[in-house]
């Protein structure tokens, strides 16, 4: 615990990046085609994130979205398996689609939010600009949000953890697929290799 505390004293917003992962319609909207995935806790984790960015839209927090895209043909996936193949089979997240479009929630901070595009996978450093934007912002602190905790959050976790950025998981703005899933992660697999924290504690940190 007091390990903990240290590292979020030493969190300067100048230092520190938001990445949202996966805040489109087929994973938050009512309608969207993987909703169901994640529907027994996407209320209170979007909830939480609205009231994390209204918190620090005016900090010098660097907020990142990483949406991920595709044609309408997946000609992108070659053989995909697990859940790429889910994806594809179900069609959710092509780019000409309401499912693939970010939730309107994040509209009113789109000023804020840099949007780096191209992921296509479940790290979000892979395939796309995310290494060189935050070295060109000279972020150290990777904090993580968004959807699936057991996919996309621990992969890019452990992506940003072997490029040597400090990483924090927020516990209550991630989304498993199922709450045991979900606690197992944040108290097992997330301390192996960052710091897990709620967004009324990164709150805290930052301002």
């Amino acid at each position: 615990m007091n390990s903990d505390k240290m590292n979020l004293n030493k969190m300067n917003p100048d230092k520190t990046a938001l990445i949202l992962i996966g805040y489109q319609n087929d994973y938050f909207a009512d309608d969207g085609i993987l909703h169901t995935v994640i529907q027994s806790d996407a209320k209170a984790v979007l909830a939480n994130t609205l009231e994390l960015l209204q918190a620090l839209a005016d900090s010098k927090l660097t907020i990142i979205s990483t949406p991920i895209l595709f044609t309408d043909d997946y000609r992108e996936l070659d053989q995909p398996v697990g859940i790429l193949k889910t994806i594809k089979d179900v069609g959710a997240f092509k780019r000409s689609s309401h499912g693939g479009e970010t939730i309107a929630e994040l509209k009113p901070f789109a000023d804020k939010i840099i949007e780096v595009p191209g992921k296509r996978g479940l790290n979000a450093f892979a395939q796309t600009d995310l290494d060189e934007v935050l070295k060109a912002h000279e972020i150290e602190h990777v904090v993580l949000a968004g959807v699936v905790t057991s996919i996309c959050i621990d992969s890019t976790g452990r992506a940003a953890h072997e490029r040597g950025f400090s990483v924090h998981v927020l516990n209550d703005v991630t989304c498993g697929r199922t709450n045991m899933e979900q606690s197992f992660y944040c108290e097992n697999i997330f301390p192996l290799y960052a710091d897990v924290l709620d967004h009324r504690a990164l709150i805290k940190a930052i301002l």
